[in-house]
């Protein structure tokens, strides 16, 4: 979003390169409104420690100082856009770099592609995009068939029962991804076990142990992380050399790259980032549109009377998702409500400026996209899930400018958008999903906001 949402934490990468760190000659922020460092080497570091989050710190600096801020990373200034206008001013939509894939190829010790020939990381990009546009088309059968295999999973659960839905989610998204990425391998539950355990191991890390660099200051940590990013590029070399110059059945993601001048560690990296990225992106997505499905009857009746109507009794085809508005309308504002990736980042490379502001050259520019999509002059009632909002042309510029949908939405989020169309298609005509009565769902902000706790809810039977 903004090529994945210039995701949420370029600013990590700056912030364990401590060779990246900038040394002023002042500590003012050129004019622009803000704090100055409570530390003089880790800048407003502990002011983040403190507040939770990034995400919340940042709603408190809006809040008391505008929409426009500024504050510390170590000695690097930090410029954070809290508006749609401002955003409107300061993004390029013609640039094509992806700072989500430069944040996560560094903190996975990544290099290639990093600073590289232009031509040569455009085309590697184009590969990429491709590669999930196919495998997406020649695998939608699988993930049609893994979503009938999980309605068939909640159908044999007794009514009251609660089902588990972060759990389900992640597990259903990670099948999907790494048989639409690495193949029939993944169709063997211990693959997919065995790709849980490391994901989750080297996702926790990215989340928050490069943020405040507790992951060094643990042996036994850092050991975990990195047998986990060990073995599971294991499995990628071996699907790599299994696939290399032969003709098999079934299209995935790592054949794109192999048919592009890609060197096996450039094929590696990529299948890397996105299995990473799109299990995560895909898990979460799932997990808030049904939570929110089960907050929201009308809206759960709304998407059921489309489906019926543009679906009829059959399944959902790959043709037929553009036709299924409403339901992409519910996703939009799932991620909207969710503030699926509340941050995302811009270095600086040259002095720049929004209103009276001028940006000095290698600042770091945050957007507040959490701020931003909770903001009441763009989004009336903002804290309401109402899909409807999404019907108007100026929320879906405002959404797009974000780069959560149109032609800066990255192939990620395209993958989950499709996916979670087809698991929606599968359960809304066959379930009413409803919410646990008494449960609070308290949100987790990192890279990817998720649920503190499990989700619980209860199905019963359409007629």
């Amino acid at each position: 979003m903004l090529d994945f949402a210039i995701f949420a934490a370029t600013f990590l990468l700056l912030l364990v390169g401590a060779v990246l760190y900038l040394y002023p000659s002042s500590r003012q922020a050129s004019g622009i409104p803000g704090i100055t460092p409570t530390d003089e080497k880790d800048g407003n570091l502990p002011d983040i420690m403190t507040s939770g989050s990034l995400h919340a710190f940042q709603v408190h600096l809006h809040e008391k100082y505008g929409p426009v801020v500024s504050f510390w990373f170590g000695r690097r200034l930090v410029i954070s856009l809290g508006s749609i206008d401002l955003l409107k001013q300061h993004i390029n939509p013609n640039r094509t770099s992806d700072p989500f894939e430069t944040m996560l190829k560094s903190l996975l010790r990544y290099q290639s592609g990093l600073g590289g020939d232009v031509g040569e990381n455009c085309l590697r990009k184009k590969l990429y995009e491709n590669g999930v546009t196919k495998s997406l088309q020649s695998n939608f059968p699988a993930i049609q068939k893994l979503s009938e295999e999980l309605l068939a999973k909640w159908l044999s659960f007794p009514e009251s029962q609660h089902v588990p839905l972060c759990q389900h989610m992640l597990g259903f998204s990670m099948k999907a991804v790494t048989q639409t990425a690495m193949g029939s391998r993944f169709e063997d539950d211990q693959e997919v076990i065995r790709f849980r355990k490391n994901h989750d191991a080297i996702w926790a890390e990215i989340g928050k142990g490069f943020l405040d660099g507790s992951l060094d200051k643990s042996v036994t940590r850092k050991k975990i992380y990195e047998d986990a990013l060990m073995d599971m590029e294991s499995v990628l070399k071996k699907v790599i050399k299994e696939r290399q110059g032969k003709n098999l059945n079934g299209y995935i993601f790592i054949d794109s790259l192999l048919q592009g001048n890609l060197s096996d560690k450039q094929v590696l990296e990529d299948t890397m980032i996105f299995s990473l990225a799109g299990s995560i992106i895909t898990a979460k997505l799932c997990t808030w549109a049904v939570y929110f499905l089960t907050t929201s009857p009308e809206v759960q009746q709304k998407l059921y009377k489309e489906m019926d109507q543009v679906l009829g009794k059959g399944p959902i085809t790959h043709g037929k998702i553009e036709q299924l508005r409403y339901c992409r309308q519910v996703l939009c504002e799932t991620v909207r409500t969710a503030k699926l990736t509340p941050i995302a980042a811009r270095l600086q490379e040259l002095e720049g400026k929004v209103d009276q502001h001028i940006i000095p050259k290698e600042a770091l520019v945050l957007y507040a996209l959490g701020v931003v999509l909770q903001d009441s002059s763009a989004w009336p009632l903002p804290y309401k899930f109402d899909p409807d909002r999404f019907s108007e042309e100026s929320a879906m510029k405002n959404f797009s400018l974000m780069g959560f949908s149109g032609s800066q939405e990255c192939p990620e989020l395209r993958f989950a958008y499709a996916v979670a169309t087809v698991l929606l298609s599968v359960i809304v005509r066959k379930l009413h999903l409803h919410p646990v009565e008494g449960q609070v769902l308290d949100t987790k902000y990192e890279l990817v906001t998720s649920p503190k706790e499990e989700a619980w809810i209860t199905i019963s039977k359409r007629n």
